[in-house]
């Protein structure tokens, strides 16, 4: 369980895990099960009150897909604000569309593993 993260988000987590986008189900078979530079990674993770689409505690590391609804103003806002709070927890936070995940998943792979070999 991730400190600070109420235990409600573990819930909804739990729920978001069932639902996800075709963009986060093509991604999650490419991390899944330590195959990706053997690492480790979650999905839908809670961290503090914000739920993450992919996260890897040994590279402190936050995937994030973003789909169309992201493009407005105020999504933008707030993904930016969510973005600050997990920088200051020390974390890294990468961003991708889902058509980049979608068509581009070799771009996707190279970005991610050129973090994690920083």
């Amino acid at each position: 369980m991730w400190k600070g993260a109420p235990a409600s988000g573990f819930v909804k987590a739990q729920s978001l895990r069932e639902n996800l986008t075709e963009a986060e189900v093509y991604l999650w078979e490419k991390l899944k099960a330590n195959q990706f530079h053997s690492l480790k990674f979650r999905r839908q993770h809670p961290i503090g009150i914000y739920i993450v689409d992919f996260y890897c505690h040994k590279q402190k590391l936050i995937i994030e897909l973003d789909g169309p609804y992201h493009n407005n103003k105020a999504q933008i806002e707030n993904d930016q604000e969510r973005t600050d709070f997990l920088n200051f927890q020390g974390l890294k936070v990468i961003r991708f569309t889902n058509e980049q995940v979608l068509i581009q998943i070799d771009f996707v792979l190279n970005e991610i593993g050129q973090y994690c070999i920083e």
